[in-house]
């Protein structure tokens, strides 16, 4: 699977990178003599073509413009993002996401969507949606499980996740849903596919307290951050406010337990929900 694309809309993206790609050689332009003109790098056409990376719709316009096709490519661009599960101001994130070499993740209550099981994803998603249709539940739930596929990949990025000890202790569905959830999440530790830390309640006041927080670094562009609360959530690219969220979460690692503490506690607490569902 192209690294960046749902399978769910692959093939749609794939045509758009083929007509691109197509049309530019028609043309008689490079990819870096494509991008030059659209203000983007030649990679990124590449990586457009590859159905690696959505572009964004002013891009699509410039596209449009260079290679005459009247309007094609934004018109395409529109229907394809009207398709996506996402939120409007997570569609980006999750695209981003896919392309970082480093994500950094802090959540106070709820397991972050990347770590998310099947159950816990469904469970989160009725209680804040108690009159949503099941197709719409299962469209969540599938997308959010779809992005989590990064991390089993090749070309993983290194992640490091921040809970806060409410995370644990809030119960999420029954208490074999939560044992299955923090197992999940102990057991992608111990194949090393992340990091995982946990601030316990005792640690009292620490920085990002009021929602989770998200930085990613790339390769080939500067890191960004990303903010969410309950109803919105806002990417973070000025270089001055990405500095500031990198230093919150540094505090936020210093506030926490080791690793292997914060593994034995998340253990423990999955073995507490354990035994408390054989019981019920």
């Amino acid at each position: 699977m192209a690294k960046g694309v749902g399978p769910g809309h692959r093939a749609t993206w794939e045509f758009w990178g083929e007509e691109l790609r197509e049309r530019r050689m028609k043309a008689g332009l490079t990819q870096d003599d494509l991008g030059r003109r659209v203000f983007v790098s030649g990679g990124y056409i590449g990586q457009f073509e590859q159905a690696i990376r959505k572009p964004q719709l002013d891009v699509a316009a410039r596209i449009d413009e260079i290679l005459q096709s009247g309007g094609f490519f934004e018109r395409m661009c529109r229907k394809l993002i009207n398709k996506s599960p996402y939120a409007d101001y997570f569609r980006e994130v999750a695209d981003l996401e896919a392309l970082a070499t480093t994500i950094c993740e802090f959540a106070p209550t709820v397991v972050p969507g990347l770590l998310q099981t099947a159950e816990y994803a469904r469970q989160v998603t009725v209680a804040a949606n108690p009159f949503a249709a099941d197709e719409y539940v299962e469209e969540k739930v599938s997308s959010r499980t779809d992005r989590s596929r990064i991390l089993a990949d090749a070309t993983r990025p290194e992640y490091w996740v921040v809970l806060h000890e409410n995370v644990l202790r809030v119960q999420v569905g029954g208490p074999g849903v939560m044992a299955a959830q923090l197992e999940h999440i102990a057991a992608r530790a111990r194949a090393r596919e992340l990091v995982v830390a946990v601030i316990p309640c005792v640690a009292g006041a620490h920085p990002s307290m009021m929602g989770s927080l998200k930085l990613m670094e790339f390769e080939d562009a500067p890191p960004v951050g990303y903010t969410e609360t309950a109803f919105t959530g806002t990417l973070l690219d000025d270089p001055a406010v990405v500095k500031k969220a990198r230093r919150a979460y540094d505090l936020l690692r210093v506030a926490a337990l080791s690793p292997e503490a914060s593994l034995a506690l998340i253990e423990s607490a999955a073995e507490e929900f354990r035994r408390c569902a054989r019981t019920t």
